[in-house]
């Protein structure tokens, strides 16, 4: 139906809510009643919520059967809800949390799905064959973009199998306090992500010479999980030399010299990579990091829980599952606790939470900092409401492993990662978590891309869908617009990730060559 003619409708969770979300695109203006009887008062946005019932100063207001604020002044049924009229709850307490209560039914495992990856020497799989250029300190970026940019020019076409040529730049390395305690976390991400399964276990790294951030620091000998095929060992891991060119070396004369050694290098892994070739892997091999950005209204109705059963269909499939974002969960810390396997698992994500209060306690902000313009505009109102559109694309699974920020997945199933909100910073730290594939959701709309693995993008509304037609992968707007089912759009996103791994398809961000930079999370003081 087209949507100037379509009737007033609204969205409502759960049958406790005493509010709901106008669905119409450009939203509703005052009179317009719905089929129930309800009438506008005001005018209220697409995505924006309108009071169902008479509210009182001081009453609770419902969203997803969570209290998700206190209505500062009276609220007759048909006002326009938003931020200005809401009170904030406080962060639910994290002591006496439920521990572990939840056993969701065991779901039947998904057999006979398969995708054609890159088997490695360490026994991941990855879903692209690039080759990834470490680089230790953020001094050597530009020289390293130069080279990647002959790489790709004079190089990469005599080896048709790599898919591309991948700079690892980041602002780290040096000026930095290199022994504080928090600087480990930036540290292992670098390394993590140097040994991400897209990258066929080839590690090459540039060094300037003088950093802080050393070589033998950031893989240091064992940290290579494969025997190194660089030079003659005795079979064990990192026996050999890390394969480094350092532009401080006495041999290069001049900035030509430089980049001589760089592609000679890169040559040496090329050709390597080169040779390796696809073969049919289960879908237990996948390892997707799932993310939300640009959120609205609808992430919380389509987008997000259509990727929860995708979620859940992976873990039946024997696959690993990352969700993150600390301050998008902090809110919904019962529901992640009582759905921990064991009680080991529920401790661990309650250390993460406290120790990212304690980070933001530091900054002298709270949880409501992460709130966009872009979400209120879309219809969230606050963290609360937000943390629980966000927190549906973990699906129903039991949760069983938590990472510390930089730390990478050793077991299969539903992990939660603890990372920032930021996109960018999220996408990086999923990355040294090991992930070959990301999917990303958004309301408002972001072109978010990332070099290393490819990214599925999810719209949460048709409206972004058909307007962004080339950047946006699924439509999930389909849901809202009574076409499709969350199930749905859950199978249809399971199988794009299929194709998607396979090399099948390329997502849209693929195809336009659109990536976020790195941005590593360094808690430590910046000297």
């Amino acid at each position: 139906m087209p949507e100037s003619s379509r009737p007033p409708l609204y969205i409502r969770i759960h049958a406790h809510d005493n509010v709901a979300i106008v669905a119409n695109d450009g939203g509703l203006k005052a009179g317009a009643e719905f089929a129930d009887g309800l009438r506008l008062v005001d005018n209220v946005p697409q995505g924006h919520k309108v009071a169902l019932v008479d509210l009182a100063e001081g009453d609770a207001i419902r969203r997803y059967d969570v209290v998700i604020g206190y209505a500062q002044k009276a609220l007759p049924r048909g006002s326009w809800v938003h931020e200005r009229v809401m009170r904030m709850p406080v962060a639910p307490e994290l002591d006496g949390l439920p521990i572990a209560t939840v056993k969701p039914p065991a779901l039947p495992p998904l057999e006979g799905y398969t995708f054609e990856g890159y088997r490695n020497a360490d026994g991941s799989v990855g879903s692209r064959n690039i080759l990834a250029i470490t680089e230790t300190v953020q001094c050597v970026a530009g020289v390293i973009d130069f080279a990647v940019q002959r790489i790709k020019a004079e190089l990469l076409p005599r080896y048709p199998n790599v898919d591309d040529v991948v700079a690892l730049a980041h602002g780290y390395g040096c000026g930095v306090a290199i022994d504080a305690p928090d600087a480990i976390v930036p540290i292992r991400t670098l390394r993590n992500i140097s040994l991400n399964p897209n990258f066929g276990g080839e590690v090459m790294v540039v060094s300037l010479g003088c950093e802080k951030l050393q070589p033998e620091r950031l893989l240091p000998p064992g940290s290579i999980p494969i025997v190194d095929k660089r030079g003659e060992t005795d079979g064990k891991a990192g026996d050999a030399e890390l394969d480094v060119v350092c532009l401080q070396d006495d041999e290069h004369i001049g900035f030509m010299s430089m980049i001589d050694s760089v592609m000679r290098q890169a040559e040496v892994h090329l050709a390597r990579l080169n040779a390796r070739r696809r073969e049919t892997v289960p879908a237990s091999e996948l390892v997707v990091g799932v993310q939300c950005g640009g959120s609205d209204a609808f992430s919380g109705v389509t987008a997000n829980p259509a990727v929860g059963f995708c979620t859940d269909l992976l873990v039946r499939a024997g696959a690993t599952v990352m969700f993150s974002e600390v301050t998008e969960v902090r809110d919904g810390i019962d529901q992640l606790t009582s759905r921990a396997s064991t009680p080991e698992v529920a401790d661990a994500m309650i250390r993460e939470m406290a120790w990212y209060d304690a980070y933001l306690q530091k900054g002298r902000v709270d949880r409501s900092a992460n709130t966009t313009p872009g979400n209120k505009k879309g219809g969230l109102s606050n963290i609360v409401e937000k943390a629980m559109g966000s927190i549906v694309k973990s699906g129903s699974a039991p949760i069983t492993g938590v990472l510390a920020p930089g730390e990478k997945a050793t077991q299969k199933g539903l992990i939660y990662a603890a990372t920032p909100a930021s996109d960018f910073i999220c996408g990086t730290l999923q990355l040294a978590a090991g992930i070959n594939l990301h999917v990303f959701t958004t309301g408002r709309g972001t072109p978010y891309g990332l070099a290393e693995v490819p990214v599925i993008k999810v719209a949460t509304r048709s409206d972004l869908a058909r307007r962004w037609h080339d950047l946006m992968d699924v439509n999930a707007g389909r849901i809202a617009d009574g076409e499709a089912t969350i199930e749905d759009i859950g199978w249809e996103m399971f199988q794009l990730m299929l194709d998607v791994a396979s090399g099948r398809k390329k997502t849209w961000a693929e195809h336009w060559k659109l990536h976020n930079a790195l941005v590593l999370f360094n808690p430590a003081p910046v000297t």
